[in-house]
């Protein structure tokens, strides 16, 4: 028999209030994520799922993100890595592979991979989670969404420049962002008078 798939929450859904056990490699402590409390405190919620630890490709990826952390946290996210191991096993990782020593972000424990299902991160067939990149703005709402499959690692400073857009169109909603935006650089604001004439708006 097939196992049950949850129902995905899509871009422009809220996204329920949810727990995560975490290790906290800053404080070599162990504790919780909160959606609601992050809600509470208007932050953005950055999640980085990814397949497993001790594996290979992961830590590369966990060690870009370390290296954009301050810049995410600057811009008023949350951020936690999530696979579906356990917060020990998350503990013992991050103390023995050399790449992930200055990861300072939580790491947070998806162990049934309730979480990574709700989002569409979940290979039903390993039980384990996609390369998964999810950011839930302060209102709650997921704003975007990636899901790569395993075998190719993400650029974090992509998710950066993203966040930095989501930033700037939540706080100025009449605007939108062209491709490859960066902050200072020229938005769009859609009207009848732009249809057929985004070039000469961006000269």
């Amino acid at each position: 028999m097939s196992e049950e798939k949850a129902q995905v929450i899509t871009v422009g859904e809220k996204v329920a209030p949810f727990e995560l056990e975490t290790f906290d490699p800053a404080a070599c402590k162990f504790g919780k994520f909160s959606l609601a409390d992050a809600l509470k405190k208007g932050r953005w919620t950055v999640l980085v799922f990814y397949p497993a630890d001790f594996t290979f490709v992961c830590p590369t990826e966990l060690a870009d993100l370390a290296a954009h952390h301050c810049e995410l946290e600057k811009l008023g996210a949350e951020v936690l890595s999530v696979s579906t191991d356990t917060k020990f096993t998350h503990m013992g990782w991050q103390g023995q592979e050399r790449l992930l020593k200055e990861v300072k972000f939580p790491m947070a424990a998806d162990a049934r991979g309730r979480l990574a299902q709700a989002l569409g991160a979940y290979d039903y067939k390993s039980g384990l989670a996609y390369r998964g990149t999810f950011v839930i703005n302060p209102d709650g709402v997921l704003a975007g969404a990636e899901v790569n499959l395993n075998n190719v690692g993400r650029d974090m400073a992509e998710l950066v420049r993203k966040l930095r857009a989501f930033a700037h169109t939540y706080a100025n909603p009449a605007e939108v962002c062209p491709a490859k935006w960066k902050p200072g650089e020229k938005t769009l604001k859609p009207s009848e008078k732009l249809v057929g004439k985004v070039g000469e708006q961006l000269q």
